[in-house]
């Protein structure tokens, strides 16, 4: 990987107000980002340039409504009229539909928060870095299936990439310190989710209703479900591939229970930086929207004299075959991001259906990733659709033989 380093670049830019767009902000990253907006001073900090949802229309007329957005966009066509008529009178431009949202992207804004879930998040995204927006990236997805043309769209808009997954968000305030050049290795903390201790016959017999269940973070179904099944973290290492230019064997991945600790990073001469603080995704969010200045967020302040203890130790990968299944990916390249990715989604919606069980999505996964041998970098957005779409037609496929079978 030779392009420019995208998350290493602290030049101060003019503070307020900052023109933002949220895109997907009647989701979990987006509600914590207006509740963020509101804290720093709202109407007065931050000038709403775009908002998009999908099903909740209510919601988002409401959020309109209260931070003056300029255009608001629902990516459920249905759903324009509703969405017209809950605006009425207030002056603020709607639209509905895939289109809308792309428009929503490349609205004029200083920094857009990427928080819509999936792979339908990427070309909204590609359209906002095109633009030349800084994108505070709460999609892995865009990473994940695309790194190599995400990475290329904004190094050619020139604008900067801010992570806000809580654990690349703290590998980007441990790199600060400098010295990438002596980089050694990257440390991604996972909380384990619900199911850390659980045997496979227990995981077996896990519901969505208990998969959703987290232990320390408050997300919504799809990423709960991702996080108990350690697809998460396994999309976060491919992830961090991209964002911080290293190599598959230089992620490693541990298993923190607490959540305290949200990565770390360790340097040729043994030293270990990491990033502390209570399990909040503002903190990250905030920091994301201030950056480079650091914004006072309302979040609980760490007390080390009321933590009994740290808990470390490597993840069990018989039970949790995504991380293996990431580092196949990572080192085989290409297209097998989209792959992964798209086999993982599909196999994720038949779990929430309940057609499949709980350790059956990484089987349905690593069947899908068995089907395809070396490929290139997809060198477009419909290149990466395409692998996409054909990875999920193939995890139908096998759906479909593991229903047969039970």
């Amino acid at each position: 990987m030779n392009s420019p380093a995208l998350v290493d670049q602290p030049t101060a830019r003019p503070r307020e107000p900052r023109r933002l767009a949220i895109l997907g902000s009647t989701g979990s990253i987006g509600c914590s980002t207006l509740d963020v907006v509101r804290h720093l001073g709202g109407r007065d900090a931050f000038e709403v340039a775009a908002l998009t949802g999908h099903t909740n229309i209510r919601l988002l007329a409401s959020q309109a409504i209260e931070f003056g957005a300029e255009f608001v966009a629902t990516a459920d066509d249905s759903q324009a009229a509703q969405l017209k008529a809950l605006l009425a009178g207030t002056g603020i431009e709607s639209g509905a539909g895939h289109g809308a949202v792309i428009e929503a992207a490349g609205r004029d804004a200083d920094i857009v928060m990427a928080g819509i879930v999936g792979i339908a998040g990427l070309a909204p995204t590609l359209a906002a870095a095109a633009r030349g927006s800084d994108i505070a990236l709460a999609n892995k997805e865009c990473l994940v299936s695309a790194g190599a043309l995400f990475r290329k769209e904004i190094a050619r808009g020139g604008g900067r990439l801010l992570p806000v997954d809580s654990e690349h968000n703290a590998i980007h305030q441990c790199l600060a310190s400098g010295g990438r050049e002596r980089l050694e290795r990257i440390i991604l903390t996972a909380s384990g989710g619900p199911f850390r201790n659980y045997s496979l016959t227990q995981m077996s017999q896990v519901t969505p209703a208990t998969a959703a269940d987290h232990p320390n973070w408050s997300m919504g179904l799809k990423i709960s479900i991702d996080s108990a099944s350690m697809f998460n973290k396994a999309l976060e290492m491919i992830e961090a591939l991209y964002l911080f230019e290293t190599s598959p064997d230089q992620i490693e991945v541990l298993v923190h229970p607490q959540s305290i600790v949200h990565s770390m990073v360790g340097y040729s001469d043994g030293s270990i930086l990491a990033q502390l603080g209570t399990p909040d995704m503002r903190t990250a969010i905030g920091y994301a929207l201030a950056y480079p200045e650091r914004a006072e967020l309302p979040v609980e302040r760490l007390d080390f004299t009321r933590l009994s203890r740290l808990d470390f130790h490597a993840p069990d990968e018989t039970r949790f075959p995504a991380l293996r299944l990431a580092r196949q990916a990572m080192r085989q390249g290409g297209t097998f991001g989209a792959v992964l990715n798209g086999a993982k989604e599909k196999a994720l919606e038949a779990f929430i259906a309940g057609e499949i069980g709980f350790l059956q999505m990484a089987e349905v996964v690593e069947a899908v990733m068995s089907r395809y041998g070396s490929s290139n970098a997809p060198d477009s957005i419909d290149a990466v659709f395409a692998a996409d779409a054909e990875a999920r037609t193939h995890a139908g496929e096998k759906i479909a033989a593991l229903r047969s079978a039970a």
